[in-house]
């Protein structure tokens, strides 16, 4: 099984329409679409997370209910509104966001049970709470305990230059955070932000890199591969590069590093590679996540 933990938000995707700009209300947060792919790819998954007690939280938790997850464990803050990010999509279906969260539920997290924790097999963490001293705490705790049961820890950089205004600060802190993680995952610009050389010495850890149309690679232990995707035209990108990841994260599930071979991991992100890819034909980071039929046909 893989757990899941951190932000699950309302994503508002804004269009364009007689000059007026309409909002669509749809499901997301990293680690909740992740959780989501994970169990339509045919894998156990769990997912704790934080929603407010108001109009949007009702929402997310009656979504997140009908996902059909093997464990929710989902806390409902009566001080704090649910998060909001307000996303614009350009011609290419390309993506940029504005975060309402001052002081919202997303990072005031429910304590994991040993019982849960034991369950998993993997361990995937959401960046989001890096922004705030509890969140930050709050993930040091969680990967430490992960590694003392034996457990894989995953971690998306998903870095959000509207959450964390100071670039600098903000990947000192992710670099404490990513030394705790097994696999990793950067996007294309991610690996810029991070510098390459510092990427490139993340040595005995996965890190899986997206690259947008261009596919993805991955680096391990010396060795690495470049992998194409699909050809697909977009609708929409928000959420593309979870569902990869859940593509990936639902291939190495119940496997350990030492069965990682170049084989295992090419596979993995070429799954990985066909998820997110179609995962862009629809709009909203989950409402169109692929089905086991539709990604096997593409793979052939």
């Amino acid at each position: 099984m893989i757990l899941c933990v951190g932000e699950i938000l309302a994503d508002m995707i804004g269009t364009v329409r007689d000059g007026q700009v309409y909002y669509e209300r749809k499901a997301g947060g990293a680690p909740f679409n992740v959780a989501c792919g994970v169990r339509q790819f045919g894998v156990p998954s769990a997912f704790v997370g934080s929603v407010g007690c108001d109009l949007i939280g009702d929402f997310l938790e009656k979504f997140a209910q009908e996902r059909g997850l093997d464990e929710l464990c989902l806390r409902r803050d009566e001080n704090r509104n649910t998060t909001l990010a307000f996303v614009q999509l350009d011609e290419n279906g390309d993506r940029s966001f504005c975060f309402y969260r001052k002081n919202t539920a997303d990072y005031h997290l429910p304590e994991i049970s040993d019982d849960l924790l034991g369950r998993a097999d993997i361990v995937h963490v959401g960046s989001l709470m890096l922004s705030e001293e509890e969140g930050r705490a709050y993930a040091v705790s969680l990967m430490n305990r992960a590694h003392a049961a034996g457990k894989l820890v995953s971690f998306d950089i998903n870095f959000r230059t509207d959450i964390f205004r100071n670039e600098e600060e903000a990947v000192s802190v992710y670099r404490k955070v990513i030394a705790l993680a097994d696999i990793v995952k950067f996007s294309e610009d991610e690996v810029e932000t991070f510098g390459a050389e510092y990427v490139n010495g993340l040595n005995e850890k996965l890190v899986c890199i997206t690259l947008g149309k261009d596919g993805c690679m991955w680096r391990y232990r010396g060795a690495e591969r470049r992998l194409a995707t699909i050809d697909v035209k977009p609708v929409d990108t928000t959420g593309a590069g979870d569902a990869f990841y859940a593509g990936v994260l639902s291939r190495l599930d119940g496997t350990n590093p030492g069965q990682w071979t170049d084989r295992l991991l090419s596979d993995a992100l070429t799954y990985g590679n066909v998820c997110g890819a179609l995962n862009t034909l629809g709009r909203g980071a989950i409402d169109h996540l692929p089905t086991l039929e539709e990604i096997a046909r593409r793979l052939g």
